[in-house]
């Protein structure tokens, strides 16, 4: 029998800690953790033997599980009640057997989700629990065996899950009804959809959402707006539900916040605004874009076409009106963040993102820079720079809406 144990010693010694603590007496005695849900993940491993390979994560209880295959990439999701997970950074990036990686994290409120990307086909032959080390605590244990085509096609047809996200619902905040315009701020990836990595360990979901809650604030306090977060957690939100809560929300300008990265490119550095297109203005934006409509794949979604496909003449001029005001928006952004922000050596592109295809909202794509550069990621990191950055498009925002606060006068400025 070959068995290959990749076990996490950090895992390990969370089990050690909480078995000394307080945390671990309320385990011994049966309790859950003290934690959101109550549910902790402390150890991963993968086995392999023969033609099969098993999954074994260890929690703090029992929970129930639900798994479906998923094809183009074929994927093994796993849905979980919301658990905390305590295991290194780096855990899941290692093929073993029929896995060749894995990622975790919060995809809905309430809700985790694991997803497991094969090999090769394969199906879950078999789902059970094992007593854990210590007294309340169980391993999860999920067997993969290996399918043909045929099979696992038919499993994942079975299996579908129209996975849409809850959490876009919540975005949306029932304030009363005004005149002032309405933003909305996207920003990108979140929960089991990390984005970027930096080498430091710093991830582009936690750098963009610290950047659109202090962009939010700032805005808030010019009174002149209503601003709405797509998410204001680490939680994953589907491409076209971010579409969806930008429309329901009535926005007046889309601006979704990202911080991409490239393997080998220290010298790739600098800020960049996108707007929509069907046809990308150069092969690095349309590599861009076929990345990050990737998302939903990423957290085991199936992703349609879209919400906001053009399909009348009406729609389309009004498509056109609106990227007349997207171009507008984007010029003047780069305009005002020229001063403090080391731009791309071209910050003006265009690309076909999923997430601005709403036709009837003006929308950009901010690339704040680059976590693969050691110069961008210092200022990413900087508050003294996200401060001056966020005081620039303030300033962009307001001359964009200037003509419109001018005509309203007072009533645009009064909740």
């Amino acid at each position: 029998m070959l068995l290959t144990r990749f076990t996490s010693l950090i895992g390990l010694i969370v089990l050690v800690t909480l078995a000394s603590t307080g945390y671990g007496q309320a385990w011994a005695a049966g309790a859950p953790a003290p934690t959101g849900s109550g549910v902790v993940a402390a150890d991963v491993a993968v086995e392999t033997e023969a033609a099969r390979t098993r999954f074994k994560i260890t929690l703090s209880r029992e929970v129930q599980v639900q798994t479906h295959v998923m094809e183009r990439p074929d994927r093994l999701i796993v849905d979980l009640p919301e658990v905390s997970f305590h295991l290194p950074a780096d855990t899941g990036r290692k093929a073993t057997g029929l896995i060749s990686s894995y990622r975790y994290g919060l995809f809905a409120p309430g809700r985790s989700r694991v997803v497991m990307d094969l090999a090769q086909p394969a199906i879950v032959s078999a789902v059970r629990t094992e007593p854990g080390a210590f007294s309340g605590a169980v391993v999860l244990v999920i067997e993969l065996a290996k399918a043909d085509r045929e099979d696992f096609r038919k499993a994942a047809a079975l299996n579908a899950v129209g996975a849409t996200s809850a959490a876009a619902e919540s975005a949306i905040a029932k304030a009363p009804a005004d005149n002032r315009p309405v933003i909305v701020i996207d920003p990108g990836h979140g929960g089991i959809d990390p984005g970027a990595n930096a080498l430091t360990g710093a991830v582009e979901k936690d750098i963009v959402l610290s950047f659109a809650q202090t962009l939010k604030k700032k805005l808030e306090t010019r009174g002149h707006y209503r601003v709405v977060l797509t998410r204001d957690t680490d939680v994953f939100i589907a491409l076209g539900d971010r579409v969806r809560a930008a429309r329901a929300a009535r926005a007046d300008l889309f601006i979704s916040i990202h911080a991409d990265s490239i393997s080998g490119g220290q010298e790739v550095r600098g800020l960049t605004v996108y707007t929509g297109s069907e046809r990308a203005s150069d092969a690095d934006s349309a590599q861009l874009a076929d990345r990050e409509n990737k998302a939903d794949a990423v957290a085991g979604v199936e992703a349609g076409d879209g919400p906001d496909d053009v399909n009348d003449i009406l729609q389309d001029l009004t498509l056109r009106e609106t990227r007349g005001f997207s171009h507008r928006f984007a010029g003047g952004l780069v305009g005002e963040l020229e001063s403090i922000a080391r731009l791309n050596k071209n910050p003006r592109r265009e690309a076909g993102f999923r997430v601005l295809r709403a036709y009837d909202v003006p929308s950009v794509l901010l690339e704040l820079g680059y976590l693969s550069s050691r110069q961008d990621l210092d200022l990413l990191m900087s508050e003294d720079w996200r401060g001056k950055a966020v005081s620039a498009m303030t300033v962009a925002i307001d001359r964009f809406f200037a003509p419109r606060l001018a005509r309203q006068g007072a009533a645009a400025v009064l909740p």
